[in-house]
């Protein structure tokens, strides 16, 4: 009875400290959601691509992630130049903003690559049967990586340029809008890719090309002489190699249970927002903790979790809305788009459940990566998106898929 009042208090002081900024917040995770029902029920309606196409589903998750790891990255570390008075818009290659952007262009391209021999790996590991080539994969993820990262990138700077123009706290929007736009533009991107496979004398000869420019864009970068640019793929590579491998489990881990979601595709419209939402949550702490690392004002040696005890607060805050508007869209679109559903209350109750799951791991994950990874002397805004999204791909989509199972619908 008596922390009630207490974290009541506590969250009315956070609102009354920064009204703006956490009202642009749960702003932009409600547009992120309405924009993630387009990619969801993209999902949705594709059921007959992904069942000729056996192992696309695997990519799904590591393919719209990246976006967001790599994008959201790039959003988190302009929000540290901002904060840090660093932040100067220009279009020459050697400044900050110009090394950052060609920094996320490289990895988008060359970890494309590599999701793809991932993905490839994971499904005959995992025993998929009659998975597609390394050739198609290939084809689907760098074509639709390229596509869909130009998108996201004039995204990233249209909201760095809108946040500094009205001086809004870029940590609680971008991350939400960024993934949302990687979600929304990844999945129409892969599914047009899937239009140059399976074409004699055209696929190898495209796949060849996209891994070519994936392997040059890794070297090139690797040993670029510019100095932002060269530290950023160095710290960034390995820790999205990573995330991508994970992606990928979450990938396989719905493709296990894809008949439950054939059965019930509105259970698939909530996938991509449902994700998208879990990881948001997850790196609006990780940036909000990683901005306070820059500054100094978390101090490690005594009591870190009190330090961003409001920040905690407000991710839980955001998360209720969240997932019941999520759960009550998720149906509403299904009814509209004539998409078999469980029923009203089962969506809500999937949504609500499986989002206390993932809020909870994304306030453990997003605390502990951004934590970690500034103790061991690397740049949070590098490493905490990425950790932060990948874990939240496969524990979200393990929180949905256990939602299903206690709820009876699988």
């Amino acid at each position: 009875m008596v922390r009630r009042p207490r974290l009541l208090r506590r969250f009315v002081a956070i609102v009354r400290a920064d009204p703006s900024g956490v009202g642009a917040g749960f702003v932009a995770l409600l547009l992120s959601s309405g924009g993630d029902l387009v990619a969801g029920l993209t999902l949705g309606a594709i059921t007959g691509t992904l069942e000729s196409l056996p192992g696309l589903l695997v990519l799904v998750p590591a393919a719209i992630g990246m976006r967001g790891n790599i994008f959201g990255g790039l959003g988190s570390r302009f929000s540290t130049a901002i904060h840090t008075g660093t932040f100067r818009v220009s279009r020459r290659l050697d400044t900050l903003v110009g090394q950052n952007v060609a920094a996320s262009l490289a990895l988008s391209l060359s970890i494309s690559l590599v999701l793809a021999v991932l993905a490839k790996a994971v499904s005959v590991g995992f025993g998929v049967a009659n998975s597609i080539s390394i050739v198609d994969f290939v084809v689907i993820s760098v074509v639709g990586g390229v596509l869909s990262s130009v998108v996201v990138l004039f995204v990233v700077v249209v909201v760095t340029g809108v946040t500094v123009r009205f001086d809004l706290d870029l940590d609680n929007v971008h991350t939400p809008i960024v993934t949302a736009a990687g979600d929304m533009v990844t999945l129409p991107s892969l599914f047009l890719a899937t239009y140059l496979i399976g074409i004699t004398g055209v696929t190898p000869v495209v796949a060849i090309l996209c891994a070519a420019a994936g392997v040059v864009a890794l070297v090139m970068s690797w040993r670029a002489r510019l100095p932002i640019m060269r530290r950023i793929v160095r710290e960034s590579v390995p820790v999205l190699v990573l995330a991508g491998s994970v992606d990928v489990i979450a990938g396989i881990t719905i493709q296990k249970r894809i008949e439950s979601f054939l059965v019930f595709p509105a259970l698939l419209v909530l996938v991509p927002p449902f994700l998208e939402d879990a990881g948001a949550l997850g790196g609006v702490l990780s940036s909000r903790i990683a901005t306070k690392l820059h500054l100094g004002t978390v101090d490690l040696t005594r009591s870190p979790w009190r330090a961003v005890a409001e920040d905690i607060i407000l991710i839980y805050a955001y998360a209720v809305p969240v997932f019941l508007l999520l759960g009550v869209s998720a149906d509403i679109v299904s009814a509209v788009f004539d998409l078999a559903s469980p029923g009203s209350l089962q969506m809500i109750g999937v949504s609500l459940l499986a989002g206390a799951f993932a809020t909870t791991a994304a306030v453990v994950v997003g605390y502990y990566g951004a934590v970690a990874t500034y103790r061991l002397g690397l740049d949070p805004d590098n490493h905490g998106i990425p950790i932060v999204t990948s874990s939240l791909d496969f524990l979200g989509a393990v929180s949905l898929i256990l939602a299903i199972v206690i709820l009876g619908l699988s």
